[in-house]
């Protein structure tokens, strides 16, 4: 792209206006360099003391010409000097021509000898000057060499002129990509910044959520039950998800209640699903049902003629608390598929007495059709105490990476030294916490027991609840490791 503007016979030889189209895509072109008004460059300033030592000059100039005015990039010679205006130029007359624009004696041309520069204090008598040309043809400015004596310059050294400026242009293009880099750069991160501030969004709402759908799957205290302490815990391995972990305590009427832990497979909304399905089937059903087998029978049968419920199943103990004669409860418990309850009580030698109850026979709740569940009673006696627990607890890693295991937990509640229900939840908990990776797992703890203590309108009501939406310490410390 040219834009050489034809002189008519007699025009100035400085005095040449490029057409409107031209000059406009010219000035696009020198905003898509970006280089007006910027500081001091080194590589420009290395060509203006180049081209000064190599025609031997006292002034050279690297020069950007704007719409009106002259920007000087670099200037070697002369102080003080940032910009001047571009009409009338020697720059601007410069960036018309094709090829450099060479004026041995200003005081002979009959537009420069009126320029202010030949005018003016410096005393300009020679100048010359290359075009610098983008590849697309736009002239932006000008590499420029001045001397105050009048002095003439072979064709070589208007080539060698020409070279600086192309010089410039290299550099104008080594810079224009290096600011494309940056942009682009500071795009990225500005879509990186974008994108994590709605990522920490989506996880705050989704938090938010799932915290909500887990309180509305668990009662939301325990109820006060004559005679008797109760306790729980229910911990989520993430604060993101919903467990498949359930427990109830509730009246049946007559002094009796009812009791019941489990764990639906899965997690996520479609576990949510069937850990409501199968609470508020297991309270409809012992409305119903005095035999706790009949009641996992009715849960059974729930699951598998529900079609949304799909493949899952869930283990569960259900439970029945009757007051016994001479003080304590008669329990009777039906278990499909759950690990065992742990009865506590002091032994004959003082220390805890562990047993598990775990009748035989108890199959996986909503796996099968006639799937086949067995009782157990027993009396849960003042001074006892009964823990009830999901598979989060036993399957969770010792320092040594093997599984807690059932046997683990009975061997860690032969060194507790009360059966009382507050107790054995918190010593349980501590037991969670200082497990290295976590439980890994959600897990659900219900704990009853019965005072020695006659009950008295304010013991009988004891009875806690702790509910941990976030992991504990040890899965924190898992995974900050992951």
């Amino acid at each position: 792209m040219s834009g050489t503007p034809e002189a008519s016979p007699g025009e100035p030889r400085l005095r040449r206006v490029p057409p409107a189209e031209v000059e406009a895509a010219r000035m696009e072109a020198v905003r898509r360099y970006d280089i007006l008004d910027t500081p001091p460059d080194g590589a420009f300033d290395r060509v203006a003391a180049m081209a000064a030592r190599l025609f031997d000059v006292p002034v050279a100039s690297v020069t950007i010409v704007d719409a009106d005015r002259i920007w000087f990039k670099a200037v070697h010679g002369l102080e003080g000097v940032a910009q001047i205006g571009r009409d009338p130029g020697l720059c601007g007359s410069a960036i018309l021509r094709d090829d450099a624009l060479v004026i041995p004696d200003t005081l002979s041309d009959p537009t420069a000898r009126t320029n202010p520069l030949v005018t003016g204090p410096l005393g300009v008598r020679f100048y010359a000057a290359a075009p610098i040309i983008t590849a697309d043809g736009h002239r932006l400015g000008t590499v420029n060499i001045l001397d105050t004596t009048p002095r003439l310059i072979t064709e070589a050294d208007t080539e060698t002129l020409a070279d600086l400026a192309a010089v410039v242009l290299d550099a104008m293009e080594l810079r224009l990509s290096g600011l494309r880099l940056l942009r682009e750069e500071q795009e990225r991160r500005k879509a990186e910044e974008a994108a994590r501030t709605r990522a920490e969004r989506d996880t705050e709402a989704i938090t938010a959520f799932a915290t909500t759908l887990q309180r509305t799957l668990l009662p939301p205290a325990l109820p006060t039950v004559p005679g008797l302490e109760l306790a729980c815990h229910y911990q989520t391995d993430s604060p993101r998800d919903v467990g498949g972990d359930f427990y109830d305590v509730f009246s049946l009427g007559g002094q009796r209640w009812a009791f019941f832990l489990g764990d639906v497979c899965g997690k996520g909304a479609e576990a949510a699903a069937v850990t409501s399905l199968t609470r508020y089937t297991l309270r409809a059903a012992a409305q119903h049902h005095d035999d706790p087998t009949e009641v996992l029978n009715a849960l059974n049968s729930a699951l598998l003629l529900d079609p949304s419920m799909g493949s899952r199943y869930c283990t569960c103990v259900f439970g029945t608390l009757q007051p016994a004669p001479g003080g304590g409860f008669t329990v009777t418990v039906a278990m499909g598929g759950h690990p065992p309850a742990f009865h506590l009580q002091h032994g004959d030698d003082g220390a805890m007495a562990v047993n598990g109850i775990r009748p035989s026979g108890g199959m996986l709740v909503g796996a099968l059709e006639g799937a086949r569940f067995a009782s157990h009673t027993f009396h849960l006696a003042p001074g006892h105490g009964l823990l009830l627990y999901t598979d989060g607890l036993t399957e969770a890693r010792l320092p040594d990476g093997t599984m807690l295991g059932e046997e683990g937990v009975a061997a860690f509640l032969t060194t507790r030294t009360t059966p009382d229900a507050g107790r054995l939840i918190e010593d349980t908990i501590a037991l969670i916490m200082d497990l290295p990776t976590g439980t890994g797992d959600d897990v659900a703890l219900l704990a009853l027991s019965v005072p020695l203590a006659p009950a008295t309108d304010q013991t009988a009501a004891a009875s806690t609840a702790r509910t941990l939406a976030t992991p504990g310490a040890g899965a924190a410390r898992a995974d900050q490791e992951r």
